[in-house]
């Protein structure tokens, strides 16, 4: 009987999220999954109380604090919940009078929901006007706010937040799908929190970084639960916590170390996105939707060109015939989004880009 053997076709991982991560950190996982710290156990099935573990979640914390300079008086925590559960965190913990949101796409309004749930929040500006294609400048942060939340980088629309901004309050940052791909002064900030599964883990744990004097000032009641001092004081074990997406978050922090830190993914990132840029500007089937100021080095939308919009399909199919996954744009805007995270190499950048060219050329 004759055998045939096949070789899987090279598979470029854009999706915006669980996304593309280190294959150091899939291959220590893989690992851990039959044997965890030869404990003769799974990771997934090992006690959280164990010394092998908390050596896992000391390490983890550690290495959050060296790869972003976090001072002394912040502290670091991991939750389950996600980022969409943060949200509510931020506003049960902070929120006694009024706090301000810097409104600039869905997961910004969806934060600012949550607030107005629990009392007076409001926008302070928004780039509603335009389909959040641009970040609000020029506006003023009232300074008897509690707070000031802004979510840095927009995975739907494109767009980021790409320096610390100087605030007259507290500073909240959702920083989700930005996190660890530049450098941050995190003395800035009151808290910042995300969802692991863009730059530093895949889903199922949260993280946040929280500055220790700004808790305890709000005259509510807070769930045990939603109370961010219990983690604090429980060293994100006051429940088992999430240990599988931890451990691989662990892995991703050591390998962006082993790489320089995030001052060497900057420089990598913002290569990836300039040379993808490039090519939207340059190719005649394509139009970015993103203001050129305010284009995220993460996630890169955009479109087909005016008068080329009946190719759309044809591209996605073009593309995924040449490896391309996961860049169909947002269901709400539709287009195409292609995440550029940390993890997702040059190579992938290069070979879309190869891509379309080769598709204009048809084309033409």
């Amino acid at each position: 009987m004759v055998q045939y053997h096949t070789t899987m076709k090279k598979v470029y991982n854009f999706n915006a999220g669980p996304c593309v991560l280190p294959q150091q950190a899939i291959d220590a996982a893989v690992e851990a999954l039959k044997d965890f710290n030869h404990t003769g156990l799974s990771v997934i099935s090992v006690s959280h109380r164990t010394k092998e573990w908390e050596s896992v979640m000391n390490e983890c914390r550690g290495l959050w604090r060296e790869l972003l300079h976090i001072p002394d008086n912040y502290d670091i925590i991991f939750l389950g919940g996600g980022a969409s559960l943060q949200f509510l965190y931020v506003a049960m913990n902070l929120l006694e009078n009024k706090a301000g949101y810097l409104e600039t796409g869905v997961w910004a309004k969806k934060a600012l929901k949550e607030a107005k749930g629990l009392g007076n929040a409001f926008a302070v500006a928004s780039s509603a006007d335009k389909t959040f294609c641009y970040i609000p400048k020029g506006y003023e942060i009232p300074a008897d706010l509690d707070y000031f939340h802004i979510t840095t980088n927009n995975t739907i629309y494109g767009t980021e937040i790409k320096y610390d901004m100087d605030s007259p309050v507290n500073l909240v940052a959702d920083m989700s799908s930005d996190i660890m791909s530049r450098p941050v002064d995190v003395s800035k900030y009151a808290i910042i929190y995300g969802g692991a599964q863009k730059n530093v883990g895949p889903a199922g744990v949260a993280f946040a970084i929280i500055r220790k004097d700004i808790l305890g000032k709000v005259s509510r009641y807070i769930p045990t639960m939603l109370d961010y001092r219990t983690h604090i004081d429980g060293e994100s074990m006051f429940n088992t916590p999430p240990v599988f997406s931890i451990f691989v978050m662990n892995e991703t922090l050591k390998w962006l170390k082993g790489i320089g830190g995030v001052e060497a993914i900057h420089e990598i990132n913002e290569r990836k996105a300039a040379m993808l840029y490039e090519e939207i500007d340059r190719n005649s089937m394509f139009i970015g939707t993103a203001a050129k100021e305010d284009r995220s080095i993460m996630n890169v939308c955009f479109v087909m060109a005016p008068g080329k919009e009946a190719l759309q399909d044809e591209f996605m199919a073009f593309a995924k015939e040449r490896g391309m996954t996961g860049i169909k744009g947002h269901r709400s805007v539709g287009g195409f989004r292609a995440s550029i995270y940390n993890a997702c190499p040059i190579e992938a950048v290069e070979a879309l880009i190869a891509c379309m060219k080769e598709f204009e050329e048809i084309h033409r």
